[in-house]
């Protein structure tokens, strides 16, 4: 396998296109080869090599997935989300030990503040007139000369936890990490050179980062990279990027079916070969839904930015996907551990990785490391901080993060569980439980719900519909109906925070 982001893409050079986007002529792998050489000339003529830290704020689309691709050949990148305010810039940037920002030529908003601010070099990127996509150059005030390339021990990629209940962590994934979990997800996908992935995945995220950008370019295969998510604009990409896979995140697959119906002409004519999904559990009914929209296998991936993304996936073969599970062993070593006890186990527990995807450890950070990493059975195994177990075929089902388990009185209640059955009725569109504080029970079960256009269910009805189908003690004491379900940057529905988010906590 190769080790560095540099070799999986010269494996592949040629002129076959690599990147793509709207109204835009395609960049070869010629091209990419090509401006890879480019950009490690000008980061090393402004002293900045391997060792070295470039935060990128970029907006969603070809130049944000050539950045990443060629940036992580010469140094260490740290993608950033374009909507931070400067106050989260600035704490990023100074916690990263940034020795760069790369932003937009032209850009002077919060990212470029923040920097000036910290007294931080800027790197501007500039669109010739005319390039096709993904092309760019660079310039700054910047001198030095550097010229040490990368290994497979460095850092190729930097990025934070998401922070949703303590302070975010800092998670550096090597040249290997990184080279890995391409070529696990090209494996998985079966990926060639005749694919097309139409990317609608945030390129700050690990999601788009590697399963989108990296894996297609570990397999000399094309990206089209849409300018962000769009429900509305989907499939008019879709005719244009004729990809031949995309990925995308649950509340996103969600809101391509909400359109399919009026598109059928677009899906019939633009025959995909899969879906995938990952960063969420997938709703079985949504999975069920998207196989039959599609006429297409829907592959459920689960990943998380420590294990530079995959971690299991359902094989790719029709009929093979199990709606409910997040698939079988896809590159790393996968293992159930004991909850609070360093030691493998059989049946429920926590979600356990060891592989050559897996983050050498959080960067200064040694009782998170202490808490997370442990050793058994000859391995070095890291705990994912998810529940599940394996069924008698191999196939992981979890029941829901262990810091999102509700915990009723001393009953525990996967929030997962609920969903899956507030989602089989019919004027439930989308669902997400999660933990109400209660004075006595400590917590108590709730659902924000999302319904059908047209609908007239009620909080009533919708616990009626649950009591007739779990036990008591499950079913939602609150049921909270809503136009839109808040959701994460990534678009991700957040269980954890949300009772305080709706204001039903007091003090809240």
């Amino acid at each position: 396998m190769e080790t560095t982001l540099k070799a999986l893409i010269a494996t592949h050079a040629g002129d076959a296109p690599a990147i793509g986007a709207p109204g835009r002529d395609w960049l070869t792998y010629d091209g990419l080869r090509s401006l890879a050489a480019e950009v490690a000339k000008s980061l090393n003529g402004m002293g900045i090599d391997a060792a070295d830290r470039v935060a990128i704020v970029l907006p969603n689309g070809p130049e944000m997935a050539a950045a990443f691709a060629t940036v992580a050949q010469a140094a260490t990148t740290a993608p950033l989300n374009p909507a931070y305010r400067e106050e989260e810039y600035a704490f990023y940037l100074e916690d990263l030990k940034s020795k760069a920002l790369l932003v937009a030529e032209g850009y002077d908003g919060p990212a470029y503040a923040a920097a000036k601010g910290l007294g931080m070099n800027v790197i501007r990127l500039h669109v010739p007139e005319g390039a096709p996509a993904g092309y760019f150059t660079l310039s700054s005030d910047m001198t030095g000369s550097a010229d040490r390339a990368p290994t497979a021990d460095d850092v190729a990629l930097i990025l934070h936890t998401s922070g949703t209940t303590s302070r975010p962590k800092i998670v550096p994934l090597l040249q290997s990490n990184v080279a890995a979990s391409a070529q696990h997800i090209q494996a998985s996908l079966k990926l060639t050179e005749a694919d097309r992935c139409m990317n609608v995945m945030p390129l700050f995220h690990i999601h788009g980062l590697i399963a989108a950008v990296a894996a297609s370019l570990s397999s000399g295969a094309a990206i089209w990279c849409a300018p962000g998510f769009d429900a509305l604009k989907f499939f008019s990409w879709m005719k244009e990027a004729q990809p031949t896979w995309y990925t995308a995140v649950p509340t996103m697959h969600q809101a391509i079916l909400s359109r399919a119906g009026r598109n059928a002409d677009v899906i019939k004519d633009t025959p995909l070969r899969f879906l995938r999904s990952s960063s969420a559990s997938l709703p079985a009914q949504v999975m069920v839904a998207l196989n039959e929209t599609f006429n297409a296998p829907v592959v459920e991936a689960y990943g998380m930015t420590e294990a530079a993304h995959q971690m299991a996936c359902n094989p790719l073969e029709s009929g093979t996907q199990k709606p409910g599970a997040v698939g079988i062993p896809a590159g790393p070593a996968m293992r159930i551990a004991h909850e609070t006890e360093n030691r493998l186990i059989d049946g429920t527990g926590e979600v356990c990785i060891s592989g050559p995807n897996v983050t050498p450890g959080y960067e200064s950070n040694p009782d998170a490391n202490a808490k997370n990493f442990f050793e058994a059975e000859g391995a070095r195994w890291f705990r994912t901080g998810d529940q599940g177990a394996f069924d008698e075929e191999g196939y992981l089902h979890l029941t829901g993060r262990l810091k999102e388990i509700i915990n009723r009185g001393g009953e525990k209640i996967s929030p997962l569980e609920v969903d899956g059955v507030l989602l089989d009725h019919a004027e439930i569109a989308q669902v997400v439980t999660f933990a109400l504080p209660h004075p006595k029970l400590g917590e108590e079960v709730a659902a924000a719900v999302v319904l059908t256009e047209g609908s007239t269910a009620t909080e009533k009805d919708i616990r009626a519909f649950a009591a007739e189908r779990m036990a008591d003690f499950k079913v939602p004491r609150k049921v909270i109906i809503m136009d839109e379900i808040p959701k994460g940057a990534t678009g991700k529905m957040q269980r954890i925070g949300l009772a305080e988010k709706l204001g039903l906590v007091e003090g809240a």
